[in-house]
């Protein structure tokens, strides 16, 4: 085997089997943060995520769904701006979201885009969306289509998210909702609950080792390197 004498060995992190094969131990209900993309008063997209709402609520989860009324454009508005503020508040305390959109000419929808761009990678040394979990929804006007969960998808990797393997996507959703407003009992809604279990899981396992999980060598390096520069400056 060759060397690899360009390599920093000392920053290298061999995996923690100890912290990773920790017994489980929930000491809080998984906070989960809901956002969903439509602006209509009778938004389909809302009423699954309300739907997935009481569901995650049923298995023990603690909810929050933002509205995303009067959100501005992104850098439309400053950062102080209380929409704003609300959102970054709410995901800063969330361990997993839910993020659940319309198709709109095959692609999600800006109203979704917006508050996912409204959320930084980072704000100072808090990183909002970092190793949480990550649970993706579309609702389709249509027949069945995966176009914005598959764009989701990549922006939850973005976002460096833990994003779940199993999703939902509703064909004819006008149908799918009685006029209580209340998902009709269906394969649909099957999926949906199979969705926030997966999520559930997910977030009670990851929550307490998320920082480990995205922890990165490059930015170890970084840092240090950083470090070092100001070490060397500080003692010009």
């Amino acid at each position: 085997m060759t060397d690899l004498p360009h390599l920093d060995v000392p920053l290298l992190q061999r995996p923690d089997t100890a912290r990773l094969s920790a017994p489980l131990v929930s000491t809080h209900p998984a906070r989960i943060l809901m956002l969903y993309g439509s602006l209509r008063e009778r938004s389909f997209s809302r009423l699954a995520t309300e739907e997935a709402a009481r569901i995650l609520q049923a298995l023990g989860a603690e909810v929050k769904i933002f509205d995303p009324t009067g959100l501005p454009l992104a850098d439309g508005a400053p950062d102080s701006h209380p929409k704003v503020a609300e959102l970054r508040t709410l995901a800063a305390w969330s361990e997993g979201m839910v993020w659940c959109s319309p198709e709109r000419h095959g692609a999600m929808t800006g109203i979704l885009k917006t508050q996912i761009d409204w959320i930084p990678l980072a704000q100072g040394a808090v990183r909002p969306t970092q190793g949480k979990t990550l649970a993706l929804m579309q609702v389709c006007g249509g027949s069945q289509s995966f176009n914005a969960v598959n764009q989701m998808r990549v922006l939850g990797r973005w976002m460096r998210m833990l994003t779940i393997p199993n999703q939902s996507s509703v064909a004819k959703a006008f149908q799918e909702f009685g006029d209580d407003n209340r998902m009709k009992p269906s394969a649909y809604y099957d999926r949906i609950v199979d969705v926030m279990e997966e999520l559930m899981k997910f977030t009670l396992l990851t929550r307490d080792v998320s920082p480990y999980l995205v922890d990165r060598y490059s930015e170890r390096k970084e840092s240090g390197e950083a470090l070092m520069r100001r070490v060397n400056q500080a003692s010009i």
